[in-house]
């Protein structure tokens, strides 16, 4: 993974260059779903509630594109960061409204033990949108955007922190990516001699 959901966001538009085009991991509500809970940042009877809400396919739908566009607006901004480009106006005039938004959302509540902040809309279908905006915020807005890094395959270019302790990771997954380049490697050199 990543090692942050902000970026395992932007990874679901999975082969985004791939030249047969990219694949689209969240197609539906449900993915969202099942993606906000498996980052941890919804509970399996947070996302049951959400599932059961009637009535709001129209809303559902929305949330979803919502997460979308804030999903490429993250990614404009990270490739562009590690491409030594300019940043995209557009993406940070996206980021900046999302960012607003959720913060404007958000109150400061007791959760019995001590102050945390809480969207009073917790069980509301735009819920994983606000918490994956908050995510966004968090990465982007920290020190841990200065460990950003894309994958080294050429078709995946998915996006990472690297964690290690000289900073030189090059693979979002070794076990995939750095695999099948270790084989490229060593079938050319086959081929060579």
């Amino acid at each position: 993974m990543a090692g942050n959901t902000a970026l395992d966001l932007v990874n679901t538009l999975d082969n985004r260059f791939h030249e047969g085009g990219p694949d689209e991991l969240l197609e539906s509500y449900d993915d969202l779903l099942r993606f906000v809970q498996q980052a941890g940042l919804l509970t399996a009877a947070q996302v049951r509630r959400l599932r059961r809400q009637t009535g709001a396919e129209a809303e559902r739908r929305r949330a979803l594109d919502q997460v979308k566009e804030l999903r490429e607006a993250v990614a404009g901004v990270a490739y562009a960061l590690l491409d030594a480009e300019e940043l995209p106006i557009h993406g940070i005039a996206t980021l900046q409204e999302y960012f607003h938004r959720a913060n404007a959302a958000r109150r400061l509540t007791d959760d019995g033990k001590r102050l945390v902040w809480s969207w009073p809309e917790g069980e509301k279908l735009s819920a994983p949108l606000w918490l994956l905006t908050r995510e966004g915020e968090k990465l982007l807005l920290s020190e841990q955007v200065n460990r950003l890094r894309f994958c080294a395959s050429d078709t995946c270019r998915w996006l990472f922190l690297d964690t290690s302790k000289n900073q030189t990771r090059r693979w979002c997954d070794m076990k995939i990516c750095g695999n099948r380049m270790k084989a490229r490697r060593y079938q050319a050199r086959l081929a060579g001699e």
